[in-house]
Formats: C-alpha cells, sequence, structure tokens
C-alpha cells in the first residue's frame, strides 16, 4: 500500500511539474503582420490614430492569443482567430464603436457621460469597467449580471 501511494505521490508532483512548466511565460514577439487579419482590422478601424509599440504571441494549455500595446497605453488582446477578447484604453477610454449596442443602450441610461475604460469578453459574459471604478458584468444578451460599485 505504501509503494501505490509513492507511485501516485510522484506521478501527481510529476504531472502538475509538467503543466506548470508547459503554462510557464510562452509570450513571444511577432509582427503585427503576423496577427490574423480580424486583429489587424479591428486595430486599424478603432485605434488609427495610434501607434503599435509591441505585438506578442502568446501561447498557453489550451488557448493561444494575442497582445497589442499601443501608445498611448492602449492594451488590446484577441483569440486565436483575431477576434478581440480584452480592450483596455485607461486615459482615452474604449471608442463607443467597439461596444456592443446593447451595452452602450445601458451605458447611456445608467451612466452618461462616464468612460469605459476596460471591456472584456468571454464565451458567457462581457464585463465593463468605468473611469469611476464601477464594473458591470453582462450576459451574453446584454442583461446584467453584476454590479460592483
Amino acid at each position: 500500500m505504501k509503494t501505490l501511494f509513492r507511485k501516485l505521490a510522484v506521478m501527481a508532483f510529476c504531472l502538475t511539474t509538467t503543466v506548470l512548466n508547459a503554462s510557464a511565460d510562452n509570450k513571444k514577439p511577432v509582427t503585427f503582420e503576423q496577427m490574423p487579419a480580424p486583429a489587424q482590422q479591428f486595430v486599424k478601424t478603432h485605434f488609427a490614430s495610434s501607434k503599435v509599440l509591441a505585438t506578442t504571441f502568446e501561447r498557453e494549455l489550451l488557448e493561444k492569443s494575442y497582445d497589442v500595446v499601443l501608445n498611448d497605453g492602449t492594451k488590446l488582446e484577441f483569440d486565436s482567430k483575431g477576434e478581440w477578447t480584452d480592450v483596455a484604453c485607461p486615459k482615452s477610454g474604449v471608442p463607443s464603436k467597439v461596444l456592443p449596442e446593447g451595452i452602450k443602450t445601458y451605458l447611456n441610461s445608467n451612466f452618461p457621460n462616464v468612460k469605459v475604460k476596460k471591456i472584456e469578453r468571454d464565451s458567457r459574459e462581457y464585463e465593463v469597467t468605468l473611469e469611476n471604478g464601477t464594473e458591470i458584468t453582462f450576459n451574453k444578451t446584454f442583461l446584467v449580471k453584476d454590479i460592483d460599485l
């Protein structure tokens, strides 16, 4: 019984070490042109007046992503297909054309004249951070799930 336990412990240790090594810093610089076309178009459309300072590709266990840093402090993240997953504009605010219409309507009604500093999305929800620190979580149909004032 002791040897079985030891073997399981060694196997668990090896598996944990392998997973941690696989998820270690796997960022590598890429050129803007190496990013997926939808990501390039998004940057050119919504941030035409900004200069791209850095682009990186990151591979994690099951996900691949691209990060872009612009000269105005904006940070963008895209999935492997080039769809945005995170837009952070700490100085200027997220361009209103980036916001889905349902979120824009809600914010105009309930938080007029308050800039959106960050928007994140995944397969289930959107999370918006406003300049006053309020965080609002929306579901996929743009109904409010949570508000953190």
